[in-house]
């Protein structure tokens, strides 16, 4: 063993240690607990707004925002907008990633909560494109924009502040807590749903769709107000100190040496998560969005059925997740990913045959299996790998730009791309093959990824 090597291991030891003993007092247990639920809650009404557009978009948003449109075009008309957030979150994360890497978790955290509750409220106050015409879509694109703009430092700003909490030997199970956040956020979309389409259809495309807009702004109000007090994290805390000594001895120091790597070994690890990111987010985002739209409005299927099985896929995440979290902290974070984008490749072909049955017993199944291979199993595994993929000083930011810049290639754009090959081809093989491609990315990715296990988050180079 390397002297390096002996050094690194006490360093990390000595923080892990130091991180130990914070959960050991009360008011470190009281801290993480509330950072817990903070992220989950954070999480939930990220996703709970995505899911919300994602069913709006598949089920009603055609007929209120693009009525004079074909039904193939109005549902590509709708994803549109749907991918106008998704090219707002590189910018959000850009911005709000260098702004937590420099003044703290707390202070994004806050501002990005406040951004998105009020955008996802006011969408459910638009008036409808026979009040006020082409000013309907246009307001919803904005406001897609600006969810958008804060969703992109939201999951990222969860992921960070919960990894950075966490106890390293289950760092996998606890960071896991966010796709939590993002499996209750679906849930409670689905059952606001659920009730709502419930309703005469004409009561449902003047004004009840817009209730699960409306009841946002609750779990934004409530996630605001637990974060106020929110403390930063240990791993900032220290950060923020060795800074501070280091420029008191700024003018004693040497002169550092000049970075000869390439570009390709800087930023590794940042293509690395991209490739993961789009495993997990382009094949998740088929599951539950383009699906959903594709079983309702095309092969014309009940809308409760494939509001039942967002549903269900939700209720069994919250046994899915944890354990896949577990599963990486007990078997590693490579292979247990690596195993849910094969599934995924399989998954792809047989599941649109099974649809194409519209039979309600086969299509719910078909819908939860998908739902719990990519938007459940998958990400449960994402949250610590991609903390631990990234050394203490430009963590967030790298993370989060990496993660949204996945996101726009993949889960942004796959439900209106999927769109696309349905309108062109009229069948859904092409969208079967785009299926498994995303997922292959992700697999053949995790053959180049390293396994960062139990890695120290305070150390300041990339995990490569």
């Amino acid at each position: 063993m390397t002297s390096h090597q002996t050094v690194g291991q006490s360093t990390s030891a000595a923080s892990h240690s130091a991180a130990d003993q914070r959960l050991a007092t009360d008011e470190g247990r009281k801290d993480f607990w509330s950072a817990t639920f903070s992220c989950w809650l954070g999480t939930a009404m990220e996703y709970a707004d995505f899911a919300l557009y994602g069913l709006a978009a598949g089920i009603i948003f055609g007929d209120v925002f693009f009525p004079e449109a074909t039904p193939a075009m109005a549902l590509l008309s709708s994803f549109a907008t749907w991918s106008v957030g998704f090219i707002a979150r590189p910018i959000g994360a850009l911005f709000f990633g260098w702004l937590g890497d420099r003044k703290g978790r707390r202070v994004v955290m806050v501002s990005t909560i406040i951004l998105m509750g009020a955008s996802t409220t006011l969408i459910g106050l638009i008036p409808s494109y026979a009040s006020i015409g082409l000013w309907a879509p246009a307001c919803l694109v904005i406001l897609r924009f600006s969810q958008g703009f804060g969703a992109g430092a939201e999951l990222s700003g969860g992921t960070v502040t919960l990894g950075e909490y966490a106890p390293v030997e289950r760092r996998g199970l606890v960071s896991s807590v966010i796709a939590l956040g993002s499996n209750s956020g679906t849930l409670l979309a689905s059952l606001v749903w659920l009730a709502v389409v419930q309703m005469d259809q004409q009561q449902l495309q003047e004004w009840g769709w817009r209730i699960p807009f409306l009841c946002s702004s609750l779990i934004a109000l409530v996630a605001l107000w637990i974060r106020r007090n929110l403390r930063e994290t240990p791993v900032f805390e220290r950060k923020k100190a060795l800074l501070e000594a280091q420029r008191a001895e700024t003018l004693h120091a040497q002169p550092e040496a000049a970075d000869t790597r390439s570009f390709w070994q800087r930023s590794k690890a940042f293509w690395i998560m991209v490739g993961l990111r789009i495993g997990e987010n382009g094949p998740s985002y088929l599951a539950q969005g383009f699906i959903v739209g594709y079983v309702a409005k095309v092969l014309m299927v009940d809308k409760s059925v494939p509001t039942t099985a967002v549903f269900i896929a939700s209720v069994l995440g919250f046994l899915i997740i944890p354990l896949a979290g577990w599963l990486s902290d007990r078997f590693g974070r490579r292979i247990v990913y690596r195993c849910f984008c094969l599934l995924l490749i399989i998954y792809a072909y047989p599941a649109f045959t099974l649809l194409d049955s519209r039979e309600p017993m086969i299509v719910i199944p078909t819908i939860v299996t998908g739902m719990a291979l990519a938007s459940l199993g998958i990400f449960g595994v994402q949250a610590a790998w991609g903390v631990e993929m990234f050394g203490v000083h430009h963590r967030y930011t790298k993370m989060a730009v990496a993660k949204e810049l996945g996101s726009i290639i993949s889960g942004g754009t796959a439900p209106l791309v999927a769109a696309f090959l349905l309108s062109y081809y009229g069948h859904w093989l092409p969208i079967a093959i785009y299926f498994s491609v995303m997922a292959g990315i992700g697999f053949l990715t995790t053959f180049v990824a390293p396994e960062t296990r139990g890695r120290d988050l305070n150390l300041p180079e990339d995990a490569i």
